[in-house]
């Protein structure tokens, strides 16, 4: 279970810092999604996009230490609660929603291989 953690760690950290980099550097993909799919504004998808950087930040620094891997890919798994959520209210069903659901198991099963560390 240590390592299927760590490597599940390595991909979420190498994702959540590539996702908050495309939204922190306004691409126009993520800029139209966010303003005319789900109504929402860039100063929101900024937020969105900071925390996910620092969360994909805290789980690469979580190999050190545990407790930051372990309230990062909390963090994650909150967002990803949310980004699900969205997508279904916005009314684009389980196929879109399917990968935040994936990414959200993901991040729990890295929140529950770090909790034993902590």
């Amino acid at each position: 279970m240590k390592w299927t953690t760590r490597i599940i760690q390595s991909l979420l950290a190498a994702s959540y810092v590539l996702f908050g980099f495309l939204k922190l550097s306004a691409n126009p993909i993520q800029v139209a999604v966010f303003t005319q799919t789900y109504g929402y504004s860039l100063g929101f998808m900024y937020v969105i996009g900071a925390i996910e950087l620092l969360a994909g930040i805290g789980l690469i620094i979580g190999f050190l230490k545990p407790r930051i891997a372990f309230f990062s890919s909390g963090t994650i798994a909150i967002i990803m609660a949310g980004a699900m959520m969205n997508h279904l209210k916005s009314g684009q069903g389980m196929g879109v929603a399917i990968m935040p659901l994936i990414l959200l198991l993901l991040a729990l099963v890295v929140l529950l291989g770090r909790s034993k560390r902590i």
